[in-house]
């Protein structure tokens, strides 16, 4: 498409002025590729100038170009693969919902099993998942993939509840982190690694419930403490979400993707005329948005850089 044309239903809403320093009024959203039925998981490959993401009822992940703007399939099946993230030396880090582990795939190609139990109970089903700079690996282990046949497989849980978790680099030890959720999902840690930003979505299941993020103290031995609401969801729920190096954070939501201070303010907004359930920071600048609408890829330029 042309990008001077806006696609219906795209734009930036400001809500707080601090937002307007964030774009450039000529800047439109563009439409990279339509043809999901779920997107979620975008994770950046700076080497190969390529992202992927997971369409998780198709049971596939998809790779778009950026040297030529081609989209094709790069894994499939993918036992429903959900969150994507790279870790430090350039790996494919993902959450399989259908074989409820955490998986890493080698340069090589294969796949090595990170975690799949806690205390000899099978995970849920890992959802999302972010590397911190210490190599450690963090996931959200909520029930979505065990609930229906149509994001996994109907399975019973073994675990006790819904918990956040993190596997030493080293040790391949598995701690549990954070118990008191109801369907944890995203997570991102702030540019200095002090804070990790959990989304609790358990109003998808339960009307009433959770649709905020919680902000967690990370100590210096890897536990978390206190886990206060950082901010409400104000259209459907938050999902998927990535910090900018000023310690905004921008995430997924029913009408798009929002962006909130660090102070906790909403102060805009990038409508999309689909449901958003991630994004990430990409490009050779981190400062080009690619969204995972329900069944499209949305990218957008913004004046804020990406933690790479």
């Amino acid at each position: 498409m042309n990008i001077g044309d806006r696609i219906e239903g795209t734009g930036f809403e400001v809500i707080d002025d601090r937002f307007s320093a964030l774009f450039a009024k000529h800047i439109r959203v563009e439409r990279l590729w339509t043809g999901a039925r779920w997107c979620e998981g975008p994770a950046w490959f700076a080497a190969g100038r390529y992202l992927l993401w997971s369409d998780i009822p198709n049971n596939r992940m998809m790779r778009w170009d950026e040297t030529d703007g081609s989209v094709s399939v790069f894994r499939h099946p993918s036992n429903f693969t959900n969150g994507n993230t790279v870790d430090l030396q350039g790996r494919l880090i993902s959450c399989e919902h259908q074989t409820r582990r955490v998986t890493r795939t080698e340069h090589d190609g294969s796949i090595v099993t990170i975690a799949d139990r806690f205390e000899n109970k099978r995970l849920n089903s890992p959802n999302d998942v972010v590397v911190k700079s210490d190599g450690t690996i963090w996931f959200t282990d909520p029930t979505y993939g065990i609930l229906t046949d149509y994001e996994g497989g109907v399975a019973k849980p073994e675990q006790d509840g819904e918990h956040v978790y993190s596997v030493d680099p080293t040790t391949g030890e598995i701690k549990c982190v954070a118990t008191d959720f109801e369907k944890p999902n995203g997570l991102a840690f702030s540019p200095d690694e002090k804070i990790l930003y959990v989304v609790d979505s358990g109003v998808s299941h339960r009307s009433g419930g959770p649709a905020h993020i919680r902000a967690f103290h990370v100590e210096e031995n890897g536990r978390l403490s206190g886990g206060d609401i950082f901010a409400e969801c104000t259209s459907g729920m938050f999902d998927g979400l990535r910090i900018d190096r000023d310690g905004r954070l921008w995430s997924s939501a029913f009408d798009g993707v929002h962006c909130i201070a660090p102070d906790g303010t909403l102060i805009g907004k990038i409508r999309i005329p689909e449901i958003v359930g991630n994004l990430t920071f990409g490009g050779p600048m981190m400062n080009r948005i690619f969204i995972c609408g329900s069944s499209s890829i949305y990218s957008v330029f913004v004046f804020a850089n990406g933690i790479r």
